[in-house]
């Protein structure tokens, strides 16, 4: 699937309510003053009173509100972002981590090594808006989540949301749904929707198919007991897991759909400070790869004939990647030539070792995965001594900052200084890459898994480089030959 680049093809996405473009662009109707998603189910409008932007912030930038049928800032996020590796894709993956609230502009512009000015006038040419406009959007989605699923008064509301003030809260809430904080709380809510007790329950929308059962597989399999863990039978899933945040910490729990075409993950989250929950969301999506475009992928990656009859078979296959990219970083060195069993084992003595614990065990899950200053120079039982070595040195790179793995890190720059690292070869980062960083276009012809499944294919030597930019989603192709009670 391509994004329609005129507004006529736009149009046209809107008059057929193609859900597939949701996120890609907005329209807004003149005459009415709002603005919604592409599969928006209201009478479609005439072409005269139509507007389109590649932004929800640039739609309220215009002036427009939301619309509150189809609720267009719950839409996926573009795939775009995560497969450009420019200054635009890197400020988008940045601001959705949430780092303008955090660390204003100025650190967004450091993060990317640009000064504030080019960053403002990139953003502004490609998205209609500038970073404070952009992140805005994102705290207005916070806030109403906020207000339409938990208790919380709506003057903590507002600074959990990440804004400075009450009356910047308040203005913001009435540009973006034309309500008040109060009576946006009020809205009736969508079945589902409900706020049963414990935690923050959320839909996380996806576009196209998802091939669930593979996801929860591939997770279950390399869940680190103590960190991770994953209950019930496959088809009715729930992986939990704890999460190490900008201000507090978290448990995210997500569950296996049911439906494949229900187009969203139920997801509950357990926050110690609710400023976390912006971040929280934006680092689930990123494990599930749901800002993905599974139509654009298939495309490509069906049209070879090695791996027509794999993308067939199951459409809509992901390439997860980390809710903690540091993280995923060791633990792949603890992977580094064992079987995925071994490595997941290694994990739990790492997690019980040197995790931080919780302040109450839940359920299994007891610790936070171990910070890389603490696992520096750390001792380590029961691995090699070189694998041992590696492991501080990659956990001293990512403490010092030598290595940063970022939402917004480059990843070809990244990728050169992994390789430096001694004990570090190419499948190690490679994999950090593909999963950390969220690439869609990494292969592994090294790894074992992928050359027996070739073999397996008769593939020609050479044949990834026709699935670029999606050789990620290839390899996850290949690895789901040898997996079948995912």
């Amino acid at each position: 699937m391509n994004t329609p680049t005129t507004d006529d093809l736009r149009y046209q996405a809107v008059s057929s309510r193609d859900a597939r473009f949701d996120g890609t662009f907005f329209f807004a109707v003149a005459t009415t003053g709002i603005y919604c998603r592409p599969s928006c189910p209201a009478v479609t409008p005439k072409r005269r009173n139509v507007r389109f932007y590649p932004s929800a912030a640039a739609a309220q930038g215009a002036g427009f509100r939301a619309c509150r049928r189809c609720r267009p800032d719950a839409v996926p996020g573009s795939a775009e972002w995560n497969l450009r590796a420019d200054l635009v894709g890197r400020a988008m993956r940045l601001i959705g981590d949430g780092v303008v609230d955090r660390e204003g502009v100025q650190g967004l512009a450091d993060r990317l090594g640009y000064s504030t000015r080019q960053v403002h006038r990139q953003l502004t040419e490609e998205l209609g808006a500038g970073p404070v406009a952009l992140a805005r959007a994102q705290r207005a989605h916070t806030a109403r989540v906020l207000l339409q699923t938990t208790d919380l008064p709506v003057t903590e509301t507002a600074f959990a949301a990440g804004f400075a003030s009450v009356r910047q809260f308040n203005d913001t809430i009435r540009a973006v749904y034309a309500q008040t904080p109060t009576a946006l709380r009020g809205a009736p809510r969508r079945a589902g929707d409900a706020a049963p007790p414990g935690g923050i329950p959320l839909r996380l929308a996806h576009r196209g198919p998802y091939a669930a059962r593979e996801v929860f597989g591939f997770l279950g399999r390399r869940a680190v007991p103590g960190a991770e863990e994953m209950t019930g039978v496959p088809g009715a899933r729930t992986y939990r897991r704890t999460l190490r945040l900008p201000y507090g910490t978290g448990i995210a729990e997500v569950r296996e759909p049911h439906r494949a075409a229900a187009g969203w993950l139920a997801c509950r989250l357990h926050l110690t400070d609710l400023r976390d929950l912006a971040a929280a969301v934006q680092r689930v999506r990123r494990l599930f790869d749901l800002d993905a475009d599974p139509d654009a992928v298939a495309e490509r990656l069906g049209a070879d004939p090695v791996l027509r009859p794999l993308v067939a078979a199951r459409p809509g296959l992901r390439s997860p990647g980390a809710a903690d990219a540091d993280e995923l970083a060791l633990r792949a060195v603890l992977g580094q030539q064992v079987s995925v069993a071994a490595a997941t084992r290694l994990g739990a003595r790492l997690v019980a070792a040197h995790g931080t614990p919780l302040a109450a065990p839940d359920g299994t899950l007891t610790h936070l995965f171990p910070e890389p200053a603490a696992l520096a120079d750390a001792e380590f039982d029961g691995m090699p001594e070189a694998r041992r070595d590696t492991l501080r040195t990659v956990a001293a790179a990512l403490a010092d900052g030598t290595v940063r793995l970022d939402p917004g890190a480059d990843r070809d720059d990244t990728g050169r200084r992994l390789l430096a690292l001694r004990g570090v070869g190419p499948w190690t980062a490679g994999y950090i890459r593909m999963r950390a960083l969220g690439d869609p276009d990494v292969f592994l012809p090294g790894d074992a898994g992928a050359r027996r499944a070739l073999t397996a294919l008769g593939a020609r030597p050479g044949a990834e480089d026709a699935w670029r930019p999606w050789r990620s989603y290839a390899l996850h192709h290949l690895w789901n030959l040898w997996n079948k009670d995912s």
